[in-house]
């Protein structure tokens, strides 16, 4: 069982989660379904538990050759590959199948799509064949607030929007971080990430432009009247914070594995601020209030 349930990527799927929690109580602006709130955590997870063993099903070969992942469960041969693909499948079909009958088609569909993207067209080929494999593979890394803020909300507005554009922006500087310092090993695997194709001075400039562009996206949730002023100031700082982190980068290029595992670690702090900060600072609209006291 131990080996079943790491393939699924653990870490990743309570990542994600706070991600999910952060759409879904922007989108609730304090009026919770809890019902509705748990149906969508779970069907989030068996998705990106299904995503995740069909990753790891598809990289079992260059994971042989990286340092990090020498050791997982199928390189190992700790699990049969077919009873992987089974896992995989049934994960995927429980996890769509409750999404689409406990909260809406909306939510259902997307989780299909961002499932789609990260399985068959990431790590399926732009992964291993295009420097733009991370861009591609961002869009379904945004998918899980984008779940949860339409989980409640049942369409897709401009909060949808600018939560895709937010996600989206932050796996880039977040993923090219990992590439560069884990350099050696996707070298090693061939896998043509821009810091490995292009070189690490070139990915430094993409980093802060996409820094810069997450700030804007960021701002635009209270901008746009979905997020409060607390969310903004938050908001602000971390961004501020990990933009200044980025330009460092180009002064001191001693050690550029040190400061982009510096770069990685603040990615993750940034995003979890941002999604703690949009649960509990919505912009409650009078319409929002009527319904609550009705």
């Amino acid at each position: 069982m131990k080996q079943y349930l790491q393939v699924t990527k653990p870490g990743i799927i309570f990542g994600n989660l706070m991600s999910v929690i952060g759409g879904f109580l922007l989108a609730a602006k304090g009026i919770i379904d809890y019902p509705l709130f748990i149906a969508t955590l779970l069907g989030v997870s068996l998705i990106i538990a299904s995503g995740c063993v069909f990753n790891n099903y598809i990289d079992r070969d260059i994971d042989r050759i990286m340092e990090r992942t020498k050791n997982r469960p199928l390189v190992k041969g700790l699990i049969a590959p077919k009873f992987c693909l089974i896992y995989a499948t049934l994960l995927g079909i429980a996890g769509i199948a409750l999404l689409y009958i406990a909260t809406n088609a909306l939510a259902a569909l997307l989780a299909v799509i961002g499932f789609i993207i990260y399985v068959g067209i990431y790590s399926l080929y732009m992964k291993r064949k295009s420097v733009y494999g991370t861009l591609v593979g961002s869009l379904s890394g945004a998918a899980p607030p984008v779940i949860g803020y339409c989980a409640v909300a049942d369409q897709f507005d401009m909060g949808a929007l600018i939560l895709l554009l937010i996600f989206s922006l932050w796996q880039m500087p977040h993923s090219y971080a990992i590439a560069i310092f884990r350099f050696k090993d996707y070298q090693t695997a061939n896998i043509p990430l821009l810091p490995v194709i292009k070189g690490i001075s070139v990915a430094k400039t993409h980093i802060f432009l996409y820094i810069l562009a997450f700030m804007v996206a960021t701002i635009m949730l209270t901008i746009s009247g979905y997020a409060g002023y607390k969310y903004l100031i938050v908001a602000a700082a971390v961004s501020l914070w990990w933009l200044g982190m980025a330009i460092s980068g180009f002064k001191n290029q001693n050690d550029d594995r040190l400061w982009a595992r510096k770069l990685f670690i603040f990615s993750i702090v940034a995003i979890t601020s941002l999604s703690v900060m949009m649960s509990i600072d919505p912009t409650v609209t009078a319409e929002q209030i009527f319904v609550y006291l009705k």
